[in-house]
């Protein structure tokens, strides 16, 4: 009898991140549902495999096993090539997919009749993406930690401290874009005292920012002249406007990142989804976090949330729980039934692309998932 849920190590380069951490297995577990962990999939996260059987989930000493014994795999990242051939018939893979980014993924999950469901995409009647928050909210907190760190002078930086000191201004952190990325990282930058500026095209999110921190922060609509009044002045520049690698939003052109200052440094959280600074022209890492460009230091770590994998996988396991209950409890067929969210997140069933933005990226037919499990969504 094949497990409910099985968990495997991410082999995608530089992630840390688990999919299920020990006590979402304790709480799968008392709702009567299994739980297989390849041996060692935690170890990155801080969880041992002592911590798994504690839970009571079952170790497997190999990724096969897993991918053979189990109805669901969770994942974080999407597949990688090396596992293309544990892909089978109805088999349900649960992780982060963009597969727009990835045409070849897409088709061996399309040509194996794969159940996937991409936790990007899974939404809320109220447009929430109850998957990609949290993800998003350690990566906001994460940039300004990062960047405060290059900002230091045996680091490349320009050696100046966020917070300043009586007496020393602080240092000026821009801030582009006020979504959930934004608008954690502005909390954070407030929080070390910093001088905080953020930027955004939706008013309603300028003040929602306004209403919670008033005057400690200056809110913008962000336009080309005004950018170009302000991001000069910036010590740290986070930018986390996300959109399909088609729309190409490089929001900050070369000649202004030129205008910066000497020292100064850019993250760019957008960077997995094409980025926002037209000098990032490639993906740094965790192990090599920066370059160097016109005398300011580029950040682009498409996995931010790897560098504090402990808080980001328990985040993780924390929200897709609901969903996972939902699919051991009532079954595939009946969860997407019952629950919207999950349904949202199907982006490929038994051959067909049931995911309109995904079926619009890779120039594919798109089909609706009520015609292919046989009733109207509520």
């Amino acid at each position: 009898m094949k497990h409910n849920f099985g968990v495997v190590k991410e082999l995608k380069e530089g992630e840390t991140r688990v999919s299920i951490t020990p006590d979402v297995v304790t709480m799968l577990n008392s709702n009567g549902l299994s739980v297989l962990v390849e041996s060692g999939a935690g170890e990155l996260s801080g969880f041992c495999d002592n911590d798994y059987i504690s839970a009571g989930a079952k170790i497997a000493s190999s990724a096969r096993e897993v991918w053979e014994d189990s109805k669901v795999i969770v994942k974080i990242k999407e597949p990688q090539s090396s596992e293309y051939k544990y892909l089978r018939p109805d088999l349900v893979v649960f992780c982060y997919l963009h597969l727009e980014l990835y045409k070849d993924l897409a088709q061996e999950l399309l040509k194996n009749k794969v159940i996937a469901i991409a936790s990007e995409c899974v939404k809320t009647k109220d447009n929430q993406l109850p998957l990609l928050t949290p993800m998003s909210e350690v990566a906001g907190r994460l940039a300004v930690q990062i960047g405060s760190r290059f900002l230091e002078k045996q680091n490349g930086g320009s050696g100046v401290l966020l917070s300043g000191v009586p007496g020393v201004q602080p240092g000026k952190v821009i801030i582009v874009g006020a979504g959930v990325v934004g608008s954690n990282a502005a909390q954070i930058a407030i929080g070390m005292g910093a001088d905080v500026s953020i930027f955004d095209i939706d008013p309603k999110k300028l003040v929602k920012i306004d209403g919670i921190y008033g005057t400690s922060i200056k809110t913008h609509y962000c336009n080309e002249a005004k950018l170009e009044a302000e991001i000069p002045k910036a010590d740290l520049l986070i930018t986390s406007v996300l959109s399909s690698p088609k729309q190409n939003l490089k929001i900050i052109k070369e000649e202004l990142v030129k205008k910066m200052k000497k020292g100064s440094v850019i993250v760019d959280v957008a960077i997995d989804r094409g980025g926002n600074v037209e000098t990032i022209d490639r993906p740094s890492s965790l192990e090599n976090p920066v370059y160097i460009k016109h005398d300011v230091l580029h950040c682009a770590i498409p996995n931010i949330p790897s560098a504090a994998p402990k808080t980001a996988s328990w985040a993780y396991s924390y929200a897709i729980y609901p969903y996972l209950k939902a699919l051991g409890d009532l079954g595939l067929i009946e969860a997407i039934k019952e629950n919207q969210d999950l349904s949202n997140g199907v982006c490929v069933f038994r051959g067909n692309i049931t995911n309109e933005q995904t079926a619009a990226a890779l120039e594919s037919d798109y089909t609706q998932i009520e015609l292919l499990v046989g009733f109207k969504l509520k």
